[in-house]
């Protein structure tokens, strides 16, 4: 049955290629566009026309039947050796070694098999798979010089107005359609929608390229090679909470002049214990928000994605609880996380939108000048939705000033100007959740407790930042207030909340 279907298809191929316009084949060859760039032309592509070898012999004698069959660049041309001058040996599945040798894998199968020898040596291991291919501009500019050719010398003929004009399929998709079936029967999986990419690179060269007996092809001055199989494997970890017990850990790394700041941070202790699981190349750390490093994240937890670069593996659920235990009891234990579990590309939406919508909640560690009284307790808790205007960064306000020293005194009511417009940036509110938890044996110290949006700045509204954040919290109370600590007691993200 199969060798029925087979010698169909054959017939069906010599017909296809039995009707197109001799004199425009010719034309063609003799412009040294290879036979599947042809019949591209004439929008002729589909599974029958993978056939590479038996397109250039049924081409080969369909031509040499030609008066014109004897011009050395036609021979040429009718057969797998010559270079196309439209898709410079892309469909005729011509690739570059690690030698710069150029060979020709003659037909879609055997390029399939150099892909699947490559995925294979890699060790990847993946349910599906979607292929991607990058070509250069020349390639479109080819093909567009060819079709004006054409038009210039065919668009009388009535074939023309039923074939050329018609928009022919690429030569990028016309790749993917040769090879995805080979590929597919090869690795195992179907294609489609996939977080594991196979990406044909394809890049022009000035160089000339060599041939397989190791002359220089020199058709022309701009040749094309494959500069990698760039296989790239894009997994993203959920992980619904992280939290941080320490006031010297970080979120990222953080390191200055060679010199780290703090003693780890989140995305190394996490990124480097689930790295190996997943034998990938490397790997991104995104959450949803930061902290200052002497800021705990306590309470439910802050939400993250740790995106892993080109894994080998996709961990199993029981693999990932286990990752779990193993971070949680790593010495110190300065990071816990919880909830780890793969997730696709929709995360980064909801990371995103959740961001800029969240609430946290906050507990702060509060001095004042004077001992706190219950009037105190009276006027925070009458307290509405409370907007809080931020001032302009002690750095930008310093190099206003200093533009003034230079300038002149026509600067300082340009000093001004630009003060007053900064300081209407940032408004946030704080939503009438703020109370005050007195400790035991001290009248001045106490606990702050508060409910903010994303964005507020808790540590410049205990202080004012020199008068810069008003209202604040010294200025409600009418004393000097400084915070000595800060945690995270909740992050309301309602998209990432868990069982």
């Amino acid at each position: 049955m199969a060798a029925n279907n087979a010698d169909e298809e054959l017939r069906l191929l010599d017909d296809v290629l039995r009707s197109l316009p001799e004199a425009a084949v010719n034309y063609l060859l003799t412009l040294r566009v290879c036979p599947q760039c042809i019949l591209r032309l004439f929008g002729k592509y589909g599974p029958i026309y993978t056939h590479y070898s038996r397109i250039c012999t049924i081409l080969s004698e369909f031509v040499a039947h030609q008066p014109s069959y004897d011009d050395p660049v036609l021979k040429e041309s009718a057969n797998e050796d010559g270079i196309c001058s439209v898709c410079f040996g892309i469909l005729q599945y011509v690739c570059v070694d690690e030698k710069q040798a150029l060979v020709n894998r003659g037909c879609a199968n055997d390029f399939a098999a150099l892909i699947y020898e490559l995925v294979k040596k890699e060790g990847h291991l993946a349910d599906s798979f979607s292929l991607e291919v990058s070509i250069p501009p020349i390639i479109v500019e080819n093909e567009n010089a060819v079709r004006l050719s054409m038009k210039q010398k065919y668009s009388s003929e009535e074939w023309f107005q039923e074939t050329l004009q018609s928009e022919a399929i690429s030569v990028k998709d016309s790749l993917k359609l040769s090879i995805i079936e080979p590929l597919e029967t090869l690795l195992g999986v179907k294609s489609g929608s996939s977080s594991f990419r196979v990406r044909l690179t394809y890049t022009s060269s000035e160089t000339p390229l060599k041939t397989d007996n190791g002359k220089e092809n020199n058709q022309g001055s701009r040749k094309l090679k494959i500069g990698k199989f760039i296989l790239f494997y894009s997994l993203l970890l959920y992980i619904c909470l992280h939290f941080v017990y320490s006031r010297n850990v970080s979120q990222s790394r953080w390191i200055i002049d060679d010199e780290r700041m703090g003693e780890a941070s989140v995305e190394e202790i996490v990124g480097n214990s689930i790295l190996p699981l997943c034998r990938g190349d490397n790997y991104k750390f995104h959450a949803a928000g930061r902290e200052d490093i002497d800021v705990r994240m306590l309470g439910s937890g802050r939400p993250f994605l740790l995106e892993i670069q080109n894994p080998r593996m996709l961990p199993s659920e029981l693999s990932l609880k286990e990752m779990e235990m193993k971070i949680n009891s790593l010495e110190g234990k300065l990071v816990k996380v919880k909830n780890l579990k793969v997730v696709d590309e929709q995360v980064w939406t909801l990371m995103r939108e959740g961001e800029a919508e969240k609430q946290k909640q906050y507990t702060a560690l509060v001095w004042i000048s004077r001992q706190l009284e219950d009037k105190d307790l009276m006027t925070l808790s009458l307290l509405k939705d409370l907007v809080i205007i931020l001032g302009v960064s002690l750095q930008l306000c310093t190099f206003l000033i200093c533009l003034n020293i230079v300038a002149g005194p026509w600067w300082m009511l340009g000093v001004f100007l630009i003060l007053n417009i900064f300081s209407s940036f940032h408004i946030n509110l704080l939503n009438n959740r703020m109370n005050i938890e007195k400790m035991s044996g001290s009248t001045q110290f106490f606990l702050l407790h508060l409910c903010t949006q994303a964005g507020t700045y808790i540590k410049e509204f205990v202080h004012g930042d020199l008068g810069r954040t008003y209202p604040s919290l010294g200025s409600i109370l009418g004393c000097r207030a400084e915070i000595l600590q800060l945690d995270v007691t909740d992050v309301k993200m309602d998209c990432f909340l868990t069982e």
